[in-house]
């Protein structure tokens, strides 16, 4: 029926909009939540007079978001430069030495550094690989190599890749495999994210394979 088809068409025009300012709407409401609570507490130790106008902070929409893209904004601006960088050293070392938290703490640190490092390699290769079983073939991110103790067991030429589940790829598998085992492909990260995301459904542009 046409109605059915334009409905289902109208459906999928407006769908990724629509979700995507949902998640904006989300965040939004998520960082004002916290940052009014913040100001709920700071209005309750300030002077009656200090009080109100931190009050009518609260009221203001999107104001959360605004002093969290500015404190991360300057923060970014201060560590890099050395003076920066030793505080941010100096900051470490006072929560590596704090029972518990420091466990917490330097497992993050390690992710974000090489997640995030402009110089790692991590989630910067999208790769076919074989799995759960040997002619079952699925979208992969290289995360490195192995390491130390993993290392010498294993030998060398082999790789470390992260195997993202669909339609989540926050969860997933981390497996080391032989690099003669994997095909290196030559489309984006991005676009191997969406391959995933939409499962299979959204398929990247066709590029010519990588040589080996």
């Amino acid at each position: 029926m046409p109605i059915k088809k334009y409905l289902l068409t109208g459906l999928l025009a407006w769908l990724p909009l629509t979700l995507t300012i949902w998640v904006l709407l989300w965040l939004v409401g998520l960082l004002d939540s916290i940052f009014g609570s913040f100001l709920t507490g700071l209005a309750a130790l300030s002077p009656d007079s200090s009080g109100d106008v931190i009050n009518q902070l609260r009221h203001i929409p999107g104001l959360g978001v605004v002093l969290v893209f500015s404190a991360l904004l300057v923060t970014g601006a201060l560590v890099s430069n050395v003076a920066g960088r030793w505080w941010v050293r100096q900051w470490g070392k006072l929560f590596t030495n704090i029972p518990v938290f420091k466990s917490i703490y330097n497992s993050v640190k390690k992710v974000s550094d090489t997640l995030f490092s402009s110089n790692g390699n991590a989630f910067r290769t999208a790769l076919l690989v074989q799995y759960p079983r040997a002619g079952v073939w699925t979208i992969a991110f290289q995360t490195g190599a192995p390491g130390g103790e993993v290392a010498s067991h294993l030998g060398a030429d082999f790789v470390s890749v992260y195997v993202p589940t669909t339609p989540n790829p926050t969860s997933g598998f981390f497996l080391m495999l032989p690099r003669s085992e994997v095909i290196e492909l030559s489309m984006s990260v991005d676009e191997a994210l969406t391959y995933v995301i939409s499962m299979g459904s959204v398929a990247p542009t066709a590029n010519p394979p990588v040589s080996s």
